[in-house]
């Protein structure tokens, strides 16, 4: 067989060279021919002997660096690497991603990079290319917007809308009468000259009033408060703002662009009967096409097509009718059937696209036009900073107040508050427009994007704050359960399947403890990945493997999820807060492992890696990183401070036989997990002694000896100067420490390779 495959393979390839050469050299003859014998007649210049074929290349390579596609796509690069790594740096420090992005924004224009390298800024950021940079992120925002509008829970609103409607007006009328009366007095001297006074004191009052609700939304997400009073009341309040605003938004447009409310009268007109005609007659005909097509399988191109063209259709017929494009993308996305499945389905669609790829654009273009430098008086900034206290104060204590009159708590009263005063992306999309329509200043414009940065960067902090003086004295329980005996083990899963394999690991050193155990499965999700119409969808389906398993298992399990922005982090906190005796975690892998790239990475990032980094200088580093783990399981090692266990899951499923190695003394704590094993599971164990570990090592000599006693012929000792593939033969779980693992990898075992499931324990 081997013979007959060799020949087939060696006539492939004379068939190969053969046809390529003849039909190679049949061209070249064509190309020689047509050059001799047609160009005769021809004025063509072609390059002589003695031209100098280097600045030939030169000058092409420049002529195609200049070419305004390349420029465009230079600038798309650029663009997406500052952008993720700003907003990498803003989780790090507990802010959301926008902020990092707009920080991105402003660095990569007039204010840093434009300032400290104007060559480079002029060579990357064109004056002729804005144009098609400005395009494309008003595509983005158009996708975005849509999927902000299908992001809205108009059930949620309709059932909570009578407090949420009083909070919500007082938090946009409050902020918009002094946005109004800041412009009465700043008028002469900060708005442009061919700017009447209404439009400008109305555009400043709107762009007080805006609460970010996407923001707004991970915010709480990430907070764990989305089922809370607090959470909900919230969420309902930034709903019915968003809707509120964005009208009164498209009412403000088309009085500037009429120059007078009289004039704006027949847009005012024209786009009450957009909505009409939204929502009495394409929303009927939408949920009927989403009703017949609620499955990935039946949803067709065409299908698609249609809800696509409408979006189109609807933002054109915005943009002509004078409120703005943004209008129609939001009203179409509002519109969309209510069927979760069907609105994830679009979300997915359009999401990463207009998220990753398209929004950093309008964050860095509006970095482009926030000039700071401009801000070169001390005057100035006094008025920055009262434009964010002007802002503050009215969203802040218009929501505040407001809530504590329809019955809320004072904490939750002044959290609302905080959260309602998030801006976020909302605000710059509102601060755009207005530049766009000659509203702004590029000073006032400047100081805009500073009140919106501000006061999206203070929620946070503003939060805890609120919850530092308003401690909940109730809510010292964890005690009690740590007081109360039980083994407690938290487990941690991205994968439902994983989270399947780690319960039954679990249950194999717990299921005998006679009810002295409590098992909690958690899964933490990042918040950008969660939508407010659907969490409750994708919180029951990430449960339910666990839930399916722990029947079979006959064992009880508590669950435990959260949206979070910084998945390792949260993940140790709650561990250790919770006083649980292990955690477990799968092991994640790095999509460069084994590949060429893969080692120039690894060499790269030995010497720089932004979460090494940031660890150092956090002094979170605790000497982990070489463990010859993921990045991020090495993070939650780091900041775990109970006992951790890393699974390696190969098929996992019984854990009747089980290697565990030892290297040194410090190992004598896997012979607790050993005592487990057998005790719950009638484990047979055997304990690989690499070197002479236990030849002087009295104390884990006895141990063994303890368990020999309590459950004799269930371990037994084997010497070994290395690991052999041999010490694994029917082996159904691997087990050592955290240090032994990381010498193994270090000496390039080639055994590990034959290892079963392998958990790796950190004490």
């Amino acid at each position: 067989m081997q013979n007959i495959s060799s020949v087939n393979n060696t006539k492939k390839i004379a068939f190969y060279l053969v046809v390529v050469g003849a039909f190679a050299l049949f061209i070249y003859l064509i190309l020689k021919q047509g050059t001799t014998n047609l160009e005769v007649s021809r004025q063509i210049v072609t390059s002589s002997k003695d031209s100098n074929y280097w600045h030939d290349f030169i000058t092409g390579l420049q002529h195609s660096f200049r070419h305004p596609l390349a420029i465009l796509l230079g600038q798309i690069v650029a663009i997406i690497i500052t952008a993720r790594f700003f907003g990498y740096l803003a989780k790090k420090v507990r802010q959301p991603a926008v902020v990092g992005e707009v920080i991105a924004g402003i660095v990569l224009g007039p204010s840093l990079l434009g300032l400290y390298f104007p060559d480079f800024a002029t060579t990357l950021f064109p004056a002729q290319s804005l144009g098609n940079l400005q395009l494309l992120s008003q595509i983005g925002l158009i996708l975005f917007m849509f999927v902000i509008g299908m992001e809205l829970d108009l059930t949620v609103l309709r059932n909570r809308a009578h407090d949420a409607v009083v909070v919500s007006h007082a938090s946009i009328i409050v902020p918009f009468a002094l946005g109004v009366t800041f412009a009465y007095f700043t008028y002469e001297t900060f708005a442009p000259q061919t700017i009447n006074f209404t439009s400008f004191a109305l555009f400043m009052g709107i762009a007080m009033s805006i609460t970010a609700f996407p923001v707004l939304a991970r915010i709480v997400q990430e907070r764990g408060i989305q089922k809370t009073k607090l959470g909900t009341i919230v969420i309902t309040c930034a709903a019915a703002d968003d809707i509120t605003a964005w009208c009164i938004l498209a009412a403000v447009i088309a009085i500037v662009k009429a120059g007078s409310f009289g004039s704006s009268l027949f847009i005012i007109l024209m786009a009450i009967g957009y909505v009409f005609v939204m929502l009495k007659v394409v929303k009927p005909f939408l949920k009927r096409i989403g009703d017949l097509h609620t499955s990935r399988e039946n949803l067709s191109q065409p299908i698609v097509a249609i809800f696509f063209l409408t979006l189109i259709l609807s933002s054109y017929v915005t943009e002509l009718i004078g409120i703005h494009a943004l209008f129609g993308a939001f009203m179409t996305g509002a519109i969309i059937p209510e069927n979760a499945k069907f609105r994830n389905i679009f979300i997915e669609k359009v999401e990463d696209v207009s998220v990753v790829l398209l929004l950093p654009l309008f964050f860095v273009f509006t970095g482009l036009r926030t000039q700071i430098g401009l801000l070169n008086e001390p005057s100035l900034w006094m008025t920055a900073g009262v434009i964010i206290a002007v802002a503050v104060t009215g969203k802040f204590l218009g929501s505040a107040i407001a809530a504590k009159v329809v019955g809320q708590s004072w904490k939750d009263s002044l959290s609302i508050g905080a959260l309602m005063n998030t801006r976020g992306l909302m605000e710059l999309v509102v601060l755009n427009i207005g530049y766009d329509l000659g509203v702004l200043s590029p000073e006032v414009f400047a100081m805009m994007v500073i009140m919106a940065l501000v006061t999206t960067m203070m929620t946070g902090p503003a939060l805890d704050m609120i919850n530092h003086f308003f401690k909940d004295k109730t809510t010292a329980a964890p005690g009690k359960i740590a007081d109360s005996g039980l083994y407690k083990v938290l487990i941690s899963f991205a994968n439902p399947d994983t989270g399947r394999t780690l319960l039954r690991l679990a249950n194999s050193f717990t299921k005998n403890l006679n009810g002295n155990s409590e098992l909690t499965t958690m899964h933490l999700s990042p918040a950008n990945d969660l939508h407010l119409y659907n969490i409750e969808e994708y919180e029951r389906e990430s449960f339910l493997p666990v839930l399916e398993e722990s029947k079979q298992l006959n064992r009880k399990v508590n669950t435990m999820f959260k949206a979070t922005s910084d998945l390792e982090s949260d993940i140790a906190e709650i561990a250790n807060k919770g006083n649980y005796d292990i955690l477990l975690i799968g092991v994640g892998k790095s999509i460069y492992q084994g590949t060429l790239l893969g080692n120039i990475l690894g060499f790269t990032t030995r010497i720089f890696h932004p979460d090494k980094f940031f660890d150092k200088h956090t002094k979170l580093d605790s000497g982990l990183s070489d463990s010859a783990l993921d990045l991020r399981t090495n993070a939650i090692l780091t900041k775990a401070d109970v006992p951790v266990g890393v699974f390696i899951d190969k098929d996992f499923n019984t854990a009747d036989r089980i290697a565990v190695a030892i290297s040194e003394s410090q190992d004598s704590f896997l012979l607790e997990y050993v005592q487990r094993f057998i005790s719950n599971n009638q484990s047979q164990v055997i304990i690989l002694e690499l070197g002479r570990t236990l030849k002087n090592d009295h104390g884990f000599k006895e141990r063994i000896r303890q368990i020999e006693q309590i459950a004799p012929n269930h371990i037994a000792i084997v010497s070994a100067g290395e690991i052999q593939s041999e010490n694994f033969q029917s082996t159904d779980l691997f087990v050592t420490s955290i240090s032994t693992w990381a010498k193994l990898v270090a000496e390039k075992n080639k055994s590990l390779a034959d290892a079963p499931s392998t958990l790796i324990l950190k004490k």
